[in-house]
């Protein structure tokens, strides 16, 4: 397995980050930080897509609930890509990330999510 790796596009209403390989402490704070840098104001959220991700330890829970409360603060929605044959899924889960209206089995399900949104609205 390799550390992650984040792949940034821009949708029509939010930004997709798509994170592979793994997040640890070693680059946790680092990929929170890009993905949050690369939102812009206008921009209804984010899509952290983590189908693809191999391992996510507590450091990198962390930096996602960071994310979800800057994001927030910022007016902003996160929105998590984690389908059920994930093998972060269950961690996440436990975590108590599993929130209504900010997860989705893809990105296209969750980019409709964003569709006619308001800004920082569930």
């Amino acid at each position: 397995m390799s550390l992650a790796d984040v792949q940034l596009t821009l949708a029509p209403n939010a930004v997709v980050a798509r994170i592979t390989g793994e997040v640890d402490m070693s680059n946790a704070e680092e990929m929170g930080a890009t993905v949050i840098g690369a939102t812009p104001t206008d921009a209804q959220g984010v899509v952290l897509d983590l189908s693809d991700l191999d391992y996510l330890d507590s450091a990198g829970i962390y930096v996602i609930f960071g994310m979800r409360a800057s994001l927030q603060a910022r007016g902003q929605s996160l929105v998590l890509v984690i389908p059920s044959g994930s093998p972060v899924h269950d961690v996440l889960r436990l975590a108590g990330a599993e929130r209504p209206g900010e997860m989705a089995d893809s990105v296209a399900d969750a980019l409709r999510g964003f569709d006619g949104r308001s800004p920082g609205g569930a």
